[in-house]
């Protein structure tokens, strides 16, 4: 299982943390656009930010925010509270435009969207050349919900990347951290899961 080093940063000063960017298309023979991830904690949250390139930003129009954000370009975390997924896992997709569709899922993809975290802050800022997405979630309620058990959380780290086609079409891509090794698109899977570890900066 790949694993990723989240530092202790008692400001949460993400410039600090370790730059994530072995992000791939699993599904497409072409390199993704650029895409990085960091993160660090303190004794009190999960700091992250993404920042991504994309030249063709696409933002969802539906009047429900969590529906206008899966029609969205936008960044994803997910987190299990077991690494076979058969007990609960929860997933944040995050748009550039401050929506997220945030849910409670077992498998095989039962999905509960009316469930929400409850201390996720963040963020979207849209830039000439991308955007960057920003955001914190409170460490007691990752242990409330046995997602950080002994420094450790069993999570997901994605991207939905859509573009404008001909007649006003929108494909869909999709980019991970890790490459389930599946046929079809899927990050439902425990194979998409890595591992991120909370370590003192030394």
């Amino acid at each position: 299982m790949s694993v990723y080093q989240v530092k202790y940063n008692g400001g949460l000063d993400l410039s600090k943390g370790e730059r994530l960017s072995d992000f791939s298309f699993p599904w497409l023979s072409r390199e993704c656009p650029a895409t990085s991830f960091r993160a660090v904690w303190n004794e009190r949250a999960l700091a992250f930010r993404f920042e991504v390139e994309d030249h063709d930003l696409v933002l969802g129009e539906a009047a429900d925010s969590g529906k206008a954000a899966l029609g969205s370009d936008r960044v994803e975390l997910f987190f299990a509270s077991s690494p076979d997924l058969e007990k609960p896992y929860y997933g944040a997709e995050m748009d550039p435009a401050g929506r997220v569709y945030d849910y409670a899922a077992t498998t095989y993809r039962q999905i509960d969207p009316n469930w929400s975290f409850s201390s996720l802050i963040f963020s979207g800022r849209i830039h000439d050349t991308g955007y960057v997405v920003s955001g914190q979630i409170q460490l007691d309620e990752l242990r409330d919900l046995n997602l950080l058990v002994d420094n450790q959380m069993t999570t997901g780290v994605y991207r939905a990347e859509f573009s404008h086609v001909d007649e006003g079409g929108i494909e869909e891509n999709w980019i991970s951290w890790i490459d389930p090794g599946t046929r079809k698109p899927d990050f439902h899977v425990p194979s998409s899961f890595g591992k991120f570890e909370l370590v003192e900066d030394s």
